[in-house]
């Protein structure tokens, strides 16, 4: 009999599967640093850290069994959160040798950096930002390794009670059950409670910069301790950190609470509240001029317009699911003379029970409500932000209730909706996020498998449809249902999530919804919510930031200005001024004794489209002459000609303009 040819595979050794699918053999043990020298010497200098069946791993990790491995250099997006929380380690021990006092909380990676939470009696000022930073620098160059042990649990807590390290102490008795626990140590000087993973050594940290220092609670609760959040940011290369500094420098510029000031558009006044704003004049007309612009498209859409209360009774939100699921972010009910009444946090409710008020036919479907409805949320202090985060805030809400067959249409109609707001108030760029849910394996989400397909077939199909690319992200959906998440890109490139669109299968449960079908029987209609703006304040927060608080023409509060060269002239710039009112401009005179110069710098820094500058020789001639605020100077005009000129831009809702 025939003896086969074939090599024996040595079983001693384990099969490491690379990206490109190849596989080495390697003992047992083998640390994916080493894998990374036996590929090239290159890729091991250049190694950040490795990724092990998907699960980031430190390079000094042992691979004891079979596995797919990559290695994670700085042309991995993936390892710049790895590299920025080895920064904040670098923050912390930079900041315990210069300041031995402080107390460690904890040190993550961000979006746009990191930052590290830390007690200290006296305040970090920034020279001492400055000091920690350089201190940084001269730890960095001396590279310190990272590295990862594992120490007994009790004998862990009994080093940080012995130096007081409160925050820690809770940290590793809530996050650890196991008799060992993971410890970093850099160098020989630093140890922190951390489970990783981190780059081999601070050296390889080369492009940092640390910004600013804030309050921030003990696990942002306001009964906790206070402490200081020190911020700051890294990236792979300086070229990257400046790109990223001047943006940041930009972005200060365009600071919406700052341009709300300047230009008086809104205010949060202390002795009513934080996070309660105040539209002024100017910030209430540009309000009115979205508002109005809205309220034409929902009509024209098939929507009905709604207005609810701002208060139920608390079994409202009991039925509905949220002094369950939601409470922390209620403010706390009020006793009145029939019972506990509730601020409302969300307009779903409210909706339902229109909807409920009558019975309902297939034929009637779909029924679609919208309000600009104001809710109330208990907002921590800490979190609070201008516009962006408030206690008090209007949303543009809507929700349609309709037939399983009409899920596909109404979410198409709802993401053209979402694309025409990204067009009318100038926003080029956009993604899209599509969440999804687990498949059912965590018994977290509410709905069948069946009513999860027919919800998530929609919105894949709605996106496929109008060609729109989405990023999946499993297991990221709301309990109730998958969504679709547009994400606007501003003027400067940042992203901001603004406009949803929501499947609901809890809702119309607890409250019993039901619609008689074309078969005689009463069926529950599919919900989906729908916000397109998020709410009125942050899109009008980000409306300021994107423009710089140079709005276009169609909602600039002041379209403009007519400015008399002398007082001579101020008959004819009210006269001027009234026939531009007459043809639906927004208009301000500036009659000042003031020279010319100066009212045209003030219109200027008011950010007001067109100047209309008047002399001697206009009010004789009956004629303008314009200036534009980036333009400057474009010639002579008659009212007739400037009316011309401008009525398209804003009729058009030019964001351009």
């Amino acid at each position: 009999m025939r003896r086969g040819t074939g090599t024996i595979p040595d079983m001693s050794h384990i099969a490491v599967t690379l990206p490109d699918g190849s596989q080495m053999r390697v003992p047992p043990g083998t640390t994916a640093h080493e894998v990374a020298e036996r590929i090239s010497p290159g890729l091991a200098r250049a190694a950040l850290v490795a990724e092990i069946d998907g699960t980031l791993t430190d390079l000094s990790a042992p691979i004891e069994g079979d596995a797919s491995v990559r290695i994670l250099t700085s042309r991995n997006e993936e390892a710049l959160e790895v590299y920025r929380h080895s920064a904040a380690h670098l923050l912390a021990a930079a900041t315990l040798e210069l300041f031995p006092e402080t107390k460690l909380g904890v040190g993550p990676p961000t979006k746009q950096g990191f930052f590290y939470d830390m007690q200290r009696e006296t305040p970090f000022t920034p020279a001492d930002l400055e000091k920690i930073e350089a201190r940084m620098r001269a730890i960095a160059k001396k590279d310190p390794k990272n590295e990862r042990v594992w120490i007994p649990r009790e004998e862990a807590l009994a080093d940080y009670k012995r130096q007081g390290e409160f925050m820690k102490c809770e940290l590793v008795e809530e996050k650890t059950d196991e008799p060992q626990v993971s410890i970093y140590k850099t160098g020989d000087r630093f140890t922190d409670f951390c489970r990783g993973p981190h780059v081999p050594s601070m050296g390889r940290i080369k492009a940092f910069k640390l910004l600013s220092v804030a309050g921030a609670y003990w696990k942002g609760d306001e009964k906790r301790e206070r402490l200081q959040r020190v911020y700051g940011t890294a990236f792979f290369s300086k070229k990257d950190l400046r790109v990223h500094l001047r943006r940041l420098e930009e972005a200060k510029k365009r600071d919406h609470r700052k341009l709300g000031r300047e230009l008086d558009l809104f205010s949060i006044q202390e002795l009513a509240g934080p996070g309660l704003i105040f539209w002024h004049p100017k910030g209430g007309t540009v309000r009115r001029v979205m508002e109005d612009w809205l309220r034409e498209q929902l009509v024209a859409r098939g929507y009905g317009l709604v207005s609810t209360p701002h208060v139920a009774r608390h079994g409202l939100w009991q039925t509905s699911g949220h002094t369950e699921f939601y409470k922390d972010d209620m403010f706390k009910p009020m006793e009145l003379d029939d019972s506990l009444y509730q601020l409302k946090p969300m307009n779903c409710p409210f909706h339902i029970l229109i909807y409920k008020n009558q019975l309902r036919s297939y034929r009637d479907l779909p029924v679609r409500l919208a309000e600009l409805g104001t809710v109330y949320r208990y907002e921590r202090s800490g979190v609070m932000h201008g516009l962006l985060r408030v206690r008090g805030f209007t949303q543009d809400d809507a929700h349609i209730f309709c037939t399983p067959d009409q899920v596909e249409s109404e979410v198409l109609g709802c993401v053209d909706f979402g694309m025409e707001v990204l067009r009318v108030f100038g926003f080029s760029q956009f993604t899209v996020e599509l969440s999804t849910w687990d498949g059912g394996k965590g018994g977290k989400y509410a709905g069948t498998p069946e009513e999860w397909k027919l919800a998530e077939d929609g919105l894949f199909e709605a996106l496929r449809k109008r060609g729109i690319e989405a990023s999946v992200m499993p297991d990221e959906a709301a309990f109730y249902g998958p969504k679709i998440d547009i994400k606007m890109v501003d003027a400067i490139g940042r992203s901001w999530q603004l406009s949803t669109i929501q499947f609901d299968f809890n809702l119309p449960r607890r409250f019993g919804l039901e619609y008689i079908g074309a078969d005689g029987k009463a069926h529950s209609p599919v919900m989906v919510h729908r916000a397109l703006w998020g709410s009125v304040e942050r899109f009008f927060g980000v409306l300021i930031e994107h423009y710089a608080g140079a709005f276009p023409l169609w909602l600039a509060p002041v379209q403009t200005a007519v400015l008399p060269i002398t007082d001579h002239q101020i008959e004819y710039a009210e006269a001027v001024a009234e026939e531009l009112r007459k043809a639906g401009l927004r208009v301000e005179v500036d009659g000042r004794s003031e020279k010319i110069g100066f009212k045209i710098r003030e219109a200027q820094l008011q950010k007001i489209p067109y100047m209309l500058v008047v002399g001697k020789r206009e009010a004789e001639s009956g004629t303008l002459s314009v200036r534009h605020r980036k333009k400057g100077d474009t010639g002579s005009r008659t009212m007739e000609e400037f009316l011309d000129h401008v009525r398209p831009l804003i009729e058009s809702r030019d964001a351009s303009a």
